[in-house]
């Protein structure tokens, strides 16, 4: 769905070879005070939706470790609205998929599900978190490497072209707030199947 068979080797072993730290998924709630930057410095505001991409190992603990994260999410879900789903796209990639007007929730639950992934000892299946952003007709994203234990951002164009004044700008004005990858090499792309689409459709 919005990735190319190569992104596998990008965000899995290239980037664990070449990782700097450990993620930690504690990075996630800088996205916390971000989406409130976003908004009053650069006028996005939050897409209402997240996503959580991970590789899938086909063993009976997972599959009960994945049953238990959408226990998790679905007694959140009762407290704060928040909806998720989960599906397995074209390329092999595993997704949680949540909805939610506050931002706040979808960080929380980006969170929750993150951390129990680690708690089950399968942290290193963790690919990405990502978060969406828009204004007027732009899209821009914030993805964090689980791999790199870092941030960075993406604004996709349409016809699989990236702008690079506003990640340039994104950096600018979060740089400090969240920890910013500084190797651009890694700041892989994760193109939607559309170009009004998110990175998880």
């Amino acid at each position: 769905m919005g990735l190319f068979d190569s992104l596998r080797s990008a965000l899995g072993l290239r980037a664990e070879a070449d990782a700097t730290r450990a993620a930690d998924p504690e990075d996630l709630f800088g996205m916390s005070t971000a989406y409130l930057t976003m908004e009053a410095d650069l006028g996005f505001d939050s897409a209402g939706e997240a996503a959580l991409c991970f590789s899938s190992v086909d063993s009976t603990d997972f599959a009960e470790t994945l049953n238990d994260v959408e226990a998790i999410l679905e007694a959140g879900g009762e407290e704060t609205g928040t909806v998720f789903r989960r599906y397995a796209d074209d390329h092999g990639y595993h997704w949680v998929v949540l909805e939610d007007d506050d931002p706040e929730d979808l960080v929380t639950s980006i969170h929750f599900a993150a951390d129990e992934f680690i708690e089950q000892g399968y942290g290193s299946r963790l690919l990405a978190a990502v978060f969406g952003f828009r204004k007027d007709d732009s899209r821009a994203y914030w993805i964090y490497s689980f791999r790199r234990g870092k941030y960075y951002p993406f604004a996709p164009k349409r016809g699989h072209e990236r702008d690079s004044n506003l990640e340039f700008k994104l950096e600018t004005v979060l740089d400090g707030e969240l920890g910013v990858e500084e190797d651009k090499q890694f700041w892989y792309p994760l193109w939607p199947d559309s170009p009004t689409g998110h990175p998880w459709e």
